[in-house]
């Protein structure tokens, strides 16, 4: 089973795709977290992707694509299903996530949406990065990056509404209340 955890930033993604992970045994792939290593490890792709993140911008299509296929096509775990996690955030890489699936003959079966009230997404980035100190989680880059997102990544909730895989979840509440209705939509046979 191949999913994709889907919402704007602070929607919870990362929390719940550690809950899905448990209980589907699926490799995770947090774009996110990726980037991350690669920035704290300065590589050049760290060194591209710290420009865009920084300013709470999405790094180029072709370079999120290759890093993507580069840990599909070399993570053993990953053949036995994962969650994506900040990925696909544009069209043109859901088209290119579904053109890699497709030459592999795989399937993307879910698309669970998380979606959350704008200001509930501010409040919980603006708490996440007091406790952490991620440098991405504060107010004037939390505001561009949920720009950002409504302008780049919500016509894929259209395009996977379009596809029939997509999962709308409401993301307020109690994580295990959220899961819950993950679950149900994962198991769901209709």
């Amino acid at each position: 089973m191949n999913i994709v955890i889907f919402g704007a930033p602070g929607s919870g993604k990362g929390t719940q795709s550690e809950k899905i992970i448990e209980k589907y045994g699926l490799h995770h792939i947090s774009t996110g977290e990726v980037l991350r290593d690669h920035i704290a490890r300065k590589t050049p792709i760290g060194q591209i992707a710290h420009i865009y993140i920084s300013q709470g911008q999405l790094i180029p299509d072709s370079l999120m694509i290759k890093i993507l296929e580069e840990i599909l096509d070399n993570e053993p775990k990953a053949k036995d299903g994962v969650i994506l996690d900040g990925f696909p955030r544009t069209i043109p890489q859901a088209e290119a996530l579904k053109r890699f699936f497709d030459r592999r003959g795989l399937t993307l079966n879910h698309v669970i949406g998380l979606e959350v009230p704008e200001e509930e997404l501010v409040a919980r980035m603006i708490k996440r990065g007091q406790q952490t100190g991620r440098a991405d989680d504060n107010l004037e880059t939390i505001k561009n990056r949920l720009k950002v997102y409504h302008e780049s990544t919500t016509p894929l909730r259209d395009y996977y509404v379009a596809e029939g895989i997509y999962r709308p979840i409401h993301g307020s509440g109690s994580v295990d209340e959220i899961f819950a209705s993950i679950s149900s939509a994962i198991d769901c046979k209709c």
